[in-house]
C-alpha cells in the first residue's frame, strides 16, 4: 500500500448527545462499534469551544480499529449549519488529529429515514479523493 495514498473517509453525525461513526463501501454504509475490551464513549462537545479534537481523535480512532486502515477524511453530520468561525474551528480540530473535513452537513439536508452517520459515511466515500489507478 501507498504509504501516501489518502486512507479511508468516514461519516461522523454529531446530532446527538454521543457521536457515531460509519464507513460506506460502494453506496452501502455501516455504523462502528469499538470492538470488545475497547468501548470508548465519545460525547458530543455541548458548546462550539468545546473539546472538538478530543471527539475527532476517537472517531479516527474506532474508524481505524475497525477498519484496519488509515482514514483521513470525513463528512461531519451535524444538527445546524455552523457559523464560519465554528466550521473552520472544527476543520482545525479535526486537521490536528489527521482528518480532513470534506464537508459539513446539516442534518435536514440529509436523507431521511437512514442514520445520519451512515448518509454522511455515502457522502464521505463520493467526495474522498481516489489513489490512483496503478
Amino acid at each position: 500500500a501507498d504509504p501516501d495514498a489518502p486512507g479511508a473517509a468516514i461519516g461522523i453525525d454529531v446530532g446527538g448527545a454521543v457521536a457515531e461513526i460509519a464507513i460506506s463501501v460502494g453506496g452501502n454504509a455501516a455504523i462502528l462499534a469499538d470492538r470488545e475490551g475497547f468501548e470508548m464513549s465519545l460525547p458530543v462537545p455541548a458548546a462550539p469551544d468545546g473539546d472538538w479534537r478530543h471527539l475527532f481523535e476517537g472517531a479516527k480512532l474506532r474508524a481505524e480499529r475497525a477498519l484496519a486502515r488509515p482514514v483521513t477524511h470525513a463528512v461531519l453530520a451535524l444538527g445546524a449549519a455552523p457559523n464560519a468561525d465554528f466550521a473552520a474551528g472544527l476543520a482545525d480540530a479535526a486537521g490536528a488529529v489527521g482528518l480532513e473535513l470534506l464537508r459539513l452537513v446539516p442534518a435536514a439536508a440529509l436523507a431521511a429515514g437512514e442514520p445520519r452517520a451512515c448518509a454522511a459515511a455515502v457522502l464521505a466515500e463520493d467526495l474522498a479523493p481516489r489513489p490512483e489507478a496503478l
